[in-house]
């Protein structure tokens, strides 16, 4: 197992935990105005859908030079927005997103 990125994750974790620690360390964070509270809800999600992204639509050679990637990963994505839009479930749009590229990538081993 490797341990080079430990480091560079636990400063990703002091970087972002004081904007999902805020509700709890400023009492009286209701009284913010409304876009603000909007902007603090969705810093969490918006860094998701980064991670996401760059996992969907880049891929690394063994080089480890990056290009655009098209593959079965976007179906998963799409599965997951669309359940998210529709339901506002995230946990049943991730699952589902899931089991779908599991599927995918189980038959394609198969096949």
């Amino acid at each position: 197992m490797k341990t080079d990125l430990v480091l560079l994750a636990a400063l990703m974790g002091a970087a972002t935990y004081p904007w999902r620690a805020v509700p709890l360390l400023a009492p009286g964070i209701h009284r913010l105005p409304p876009p603000v509270l909007a902007y603090l809800r969705l810093v969490g999600p918006a860094v998701l859908a980064a991670l996401a992204a760059i996992n969907t639509f880049v891929a690394l050679d063994p080089a480890r030079h990056a290009s655009f990637h098209v593959g079965a990963d976007w179906l998963a994505v799409g599965l997951c927005l669309l359940i998210v839009a529709r339901w506002k479930n995230l946990l049943l749009g991730l699952v589902l997103a899931a089991a779908l590229l599991a599927l995918i990538r189980t038959t394609a081993i198969a096949g």
